[in-house]
């Protein structure tokens, strides 16, 4: 069974309470839409009106990426998104200061930790927990003091998960970027290998009594292995659902990667 954070904190700041779920639930990212915005510093499309449109097609959360060059979401957004979108919103962010206190003023439901590096297209890895314990773990305590649920965005990588569990998240997000280029390859040996690999660290993520999240290059194509892997909470997917909304519509295109993990 799947777990659903309600997002409701125990006295104590004490991990949230979690409730069965049977199927995984589809966090949509919007960052793509922002992204066409801003290659023309315009107002246009506005991310606001794409979150109603994922809404409307099924989506259970928004997740947003402020980075800290600011190419694509703006504050703007997140204040605004804040105040008008109904489903939970997922906050991506750095472990930098000024992302940080953004997700403190704004409090969104959940804030998940991920590397940044300007040089990069997009998130190429998962964040290094090993390498950088103290930053992260004062990033994890900032922003459940916060009230907000604190998940860690980690490669399916035993140590990292290990690092991760002890700095006390509340949910980790596997980073399927080597499942998705297997895919893409479409070399079977090599793809069933990376999804064991993120069975096992699902496992592992469970047992240490972590919500299990998982995204990054999941596709129409891809997305049912990741879907049923036991205990999978929330799937976050965002340039495969904006690509198809292209031709089809972004309502339709959200309503029609729920009825694939479903």
């Amino acid at each position: 069974m799947a777990a659903n954070i309600t997002g409701h904190r125990e006295p104590g700041g004490k991990k949230p309470c979690v409730e069965a779920n049977s199927l995984a639930i589809l966090g949509v990212n919007i960052d793509h839409v922002a992204t066409v915005r801003e290659a023309r510093r315009t107002n246009e499309p506005d991310p606001v009106w794409a979150a109603t449109l994922a809404e409307l097609g099924g989506a259970d959360a928004i997740t947003i990426h402020p980075r800290e060059d600011r190419r694509h979401i703006q504050e703007r957004d997140v204040r605004v998104l804040m105040e008008s979108v109904t489903v939970p919103i997922n906050l991506e962010l750095a472990c930098d200061q000024d992302v940080i206190a953004i997700a403190c003023q704004t409090t969104p439901h959940e804030a998940t930790l991920v590397p940044e590096r300007r040089e990069e297209v997009t998130t190429e890895g998962g964040l290094d927990v090993v390498g950088s314990r103290a930053k992260v773990a004062e990033a994890v305590r900032r922003l459940k003091d916060a009230g907000i649920v604190a998940s860690l965005f980690l490669d399916p990588d035993p140590a990292q998960l290990d690092a991760g569990a002890e700095l006390g998240a509340d949910a980790i997000e596997l980073h399927t970027g080597a499942y998705a280029q297997a895919t893409l390859r479409h070399n079977a040996a090599e793809t069933q290998s990376a999804l064991e690999t993120l069975i096992a660290a699902g496992r592992q993520v469970r047992a240490a009594g972590l919500v299990l999240n998982a995204g990054h290059g999941l596709t129409y194509r891809n997305v049912k292995p990741i879907a049923v892997i036991e205990g999978m909470h929330e799937l976050n997917i965002g340039h495969s659902i904006i690509a198809r909304a292209i031709m089809v519509g972004l309502e339709q295109a959200v309503r029609d990667m729920k009825r694939l993990i479903a």
